[in-house]
């Protein structure tokens, strides 16, 4: 039996995940649904290997009865998520994945009870988003309690990846996710702004529907938050689209239309560019009595960073450092885990 378990180990994060678990002295084993890539890397790097689908749940449950922790790489999470957890509570898997999807994050704590019933760890967002951020949400709601209120920003230096892009591209159409007063609602795009000092002086921002809006209120109790990214000229392309053609954009064709034409058109990050990318956070938090506080997290790159925490978070699993039941990253591992990682550095503004 291997002791990791990656599905979407062919993926552009995957790769780099499989790469640090390699680095690390881990032995995964590599899955997927494309035959011909997961069985090039697996025997390029001598590993063992297992072709699963979503589609067919028996392929998944012999592909995590393989390994004690299933780390999950293929997004869109909304499409494989579910499954993979079926399929982890079903063999006694814990499961975990880089999901920056709201919904996702909502899936698995529907099935705390459950999970913990079975000695299961469920924790969805173990890379950048949201690790990053859920550790500086927790700092932050420490430094302030009491604190009613969250605004969470976010900056990169670099393009999304395809991966990404398409998850992106799957939220068009339905607006802005929101918490407030700890339920989720939805605003229309473009409708919050706010401005957020990523450490070259304020910048606009623009609310998206970022996992956060799940997982700092989840880490923190905070019953309303609101999730931003800094206003780049894609940012701004993109909300006005969602805007004005949201509706068009949300059908099926033009969703598939628009996935293909990534394939071709969108290239991911180059090793130069993560080399040299980076990411900033920042959150502000609000007592609804005058008092606030802000802090901010800088990070050397963001899909480097995934591959960092992702790993050892799956690590500490396989040590034992887990708990059965839904969780956050903050939750079982503490506001500073994301200083372990090189490049980190977090200030108190």
């Amino acid at each position: 039996m291997s002791t990791l378990a990656i599905y979407g180990a062919t993926g552009y994060s995957g790769q780099l995940i499989v790469r640090r678990a390699l680095a690390r002295g881990l032995r995964p084993l590599i899955a997927g649904r494309d035959r011909q890539a997961v069985e090039f890397m697996a025997s390029s790097n001598d590993l063992e290997w297992k072709i699963a689908r979503v589609d067919e749940p028996a392929s998944l449950r012999a592909m995590t009865a393989s390994a004690p922790v299933l780390l999950n790489a293929a997004g869109p999470f909304s499409t494989t998520a579910s499954a993979l957890i079926d399929a982890c509570l079903s063999t006694g898997t814990h499961y975990l994945d880089i999901t920056g999807e709201p919904e996702v994050i909502e899936q698995a704590a529907a099935h705390d009870d459950t999970a913990a019933r079975r000695g299961v760890m469920l924790m969805p967002a173990v890379g950048f988003e949201v690790v990053a951020s859920d550790c500086l949400a927790a700092h932050v709601a420490r430094r302030l309690p009491g604190a009613t209120a969250l605004k969470l920003g976010f900056h990169k230096s670099q393009p999304s990846s395809r991966g990404s892009l398409k998850t992106c591209i799957g939220m068009n159409g339905q607006g802005v996710l929101v918490r407030r007063r700890g339920i989720l609602a939805r605003v229309a795009a473009g409708s919050l702004v706010h401005q957020f000092d990523y450490g070259q002086g304020p910048q606009m921002s623009l609310a998206v529907s970022l996992a956060d809006v799940s997982s700092a209120y989840f880490s923190t109790g905070i019953p309303d938050v609101e999730t931003y990214l800094c206003a780049t000229l894609p940012i701004w392309s993109a909300i006005t689209a969602n805007q004005y053609w949201g509706w068009l954009i949300s059908t099926p064709a033009i969703q598939g239309l628009i996935k293909a034409q990534l394939d071709w058109l969108a290239p991911d990050p180059s090793p130069p560019e993560r080399n040299q990318g980076w990411g900033a956070l920042v959150v502000e938090a609000f007592d609804g009595c005058g008092g606030s506080a802000r802090s901010r997290l800088q990070t050397g790159d963001v899909y480097w960073f995934t591959a960092l925490s992702a790993v050892a978070i799956a690590e500490r699993c396989l040590a034992g450092e887990l708990k059965p039941g839904f969780h956050t990253p903050s939750r079982i591992y503490g506001p500073d885990f994301a200083l372990s990682f090189d490049g980190a550095m977090r200030e108190d503004l």
